[in-house]
């Protein structure tokens, strides 16, 4: 089993920004995917960012510049920088993962709420 925790997210001001984190833990060989998606009250959850174990990107062409995706593969951590944040970026954040346990599993955490208000 691959447990993934986020952390980071919270109130923040227009033009604000935010580092989110998913922190990945359990049985695992590795990790391959990790990705970031989004879902707002009365949306459905989209993909902001995902990167794969060799460090390719991407992005949800809308959220491309103001977003980054990175991951510290010795950590098993995602991370996701958050700039010139917007009130329509609020929504409850997801990290996923794609691990090898027995075979290949989709893992999603527990998601940390965004919220950017004046």
């Amino acid at each position: 089993q691959v447990q993934l925790v986020e952390s980071g997210g919270g109130l923040v001001r227009p033009g604000g920004s935010l580092r989110l984190s998913c922190a990945a833990s359990g049985s695992f060989r590795s990790i391959t995917t990790m990705g970031w998606h989004r879902q707002a009250p009365g949306k459905e959850r989209e993909l902001v960012a995902a990167t794969t174990l060799s460090g390719i990107t991407d992005y949800s062409g809308s959220l491309k510049g103001r977003f980054t995706i990175s991951r510290d593969n010795a950590k098993n951590t995602l991370y996701l920088q958050m700039n010139s944040l917007k009130p329509e970026d609020t929504a409850v954040y997801y990290c996923d993962a794609v691990a090898v346990v027995d075979t290949m599993r989709h893992y999603w955490g527990q998601g940390t709420q965004v919220t950017v208000s004046s």
